[in-house]
């Protein structure tokens, strides 16, 4: 009789093993796919983020699955393919957004932004409202967090002591490589700098012989492109403080229950952080870094330069999707 228990409590234990591996099966099947395309490589700070802290944080009821190098959607083409239903995330910038919502050219524009944390307020903020809204009624696509890219600064070729950069006055004549665009000249020109488009590859030839003054780049490029062998002096002008967002399906999102929802929002911030302070650090290490190779690196007026240069967008064709008032609120949000 012992025996005959013995055996039933065996095939009672096998039974609900195979059950426990049937729900665990099912359960596993039940998780949805969340599907990530992106131009960066997977060493970005951006992509390091995502990885190690949006990932985990979903694995209750998501598998992350990262794609790297515009490996799985073409460069520019990821709105449209979340638009579709054929990509769940992305990383996209206010450039992108702007070519479906012109009114996305102010996140995109000379000092409206003033550092990675004013950065965070604008995008928390009411006036963000109207436009996150037009692109999950208009696109399908919910923006979830902003992520820090890194400032653009003036990196001039000749020393200070022959000319000091502390005011867009002090840019008169000078041949400043932009990037080729009519939006790049502009803000160019708007810097108080004689603009002149020319192919990356280029630069740092250019740099060398004279054919221009100087370049503009974040410093991991000027570390990267090894700018700083032909450069004397970056003045630290923050003209454009870069971002991009965490673009996600709204079909998915309204797919997910409303705890599930918190937990992706919460987790898209998250990883929007994480990876904001890698950024900030990097910049900071790579000040000292610059400065042991020689170049003087100072910080102009700001506010002088701020100023002449959202003077010269006001107006201009460049502004006239801005809706009103949106300018004076950002400013009104910044951190002097």
């Amino acid at each position: 009789m012992q025996r005959v228990l013995t055996q039933r409590a065996v095939l009672l234990i096998a039974a609900l093993m195979l059950l426990g591996s049937v729900f665990s099966a099912a359960f596993a099947q039940d998780k949805i796919t969340l599907r990530l395309s992106t131009p960066a490589t997977e060493t970005d700070q951006r992509s390091v983020s995502l990885e190690t802290v949006f990932g985990p944080a979903v694995a209750d009821f998501a598998n992350y699955e990262p794609h790297y190098n515009a490996s799985l959607v073409a460069q520019g083409s990821e709105l449209e393919a979340i638009a579709s239903g054929d990509l769940e995330m992305s990383i996209t910038s206010a450039q992108e957004l702007a070519t479906f919502f012109p009114e996305f050219s102010i996140f995109a524009t000379g000092y409206v932004h003033q550092s990675a944390e004013h950065q965070v307020r604008v995008f928390n903020d009411p006036l963000m409202d109207p436009f996150k809204q037009k692109v999950e009624d208009e696109l399908g696509v919910k923006l979830l967090a902003v992520m820090y890219l890194g400032r653009r600064h003036v990196n001039l070729r000749f020393p200070r002591s022959e000319k000091n950069i502390m005011t867009p006055e002090d840019l008169a004549g000078v041949n400043l490589r932009m990037p080729g665009t009519d939006a790049w000249q502009f803000l160019g020109k708007a810097l108080g700098a004689n603009p002149t488009p020319m192919a990356f590859t280029e630069v740092y030839t250019a740099l060398q012989t004279g054919s221009v003054d100087g370049q503009d780049n974040p410093l991991p490029t000027v570390v990267d492109s090894k700018f700083y062998e032909v450069t004397k002096q970056i003045s630290l002008t923050s003209h454009l403080v870069d971002l991009n967002y965490i673009a996600f399906s709204k079909e998915v999102w309204d797919s997910l229950s409303p705890e599930q929802q918190a937990i992706v929002q919460q987790a898209a911030e998250d990883a929007a952080e994480a990876g904001r302070q890698a950024q900030l650090q990097k910049e900071e290490e790579l000040v000292a870094f610059l400065e042991e190779q020689g170049l003087e690196i100072y910080e102009p007026d700001l506010k002088a330069f701020r100023e002449h240069v959202q003077a010269q967008y006001v107006g201009s064709e460049f502004a006239e999707s801005w809706p009103e008032g949106v300018l004076d609120a950002i400013n009104a949000l910044g951190d002097n």
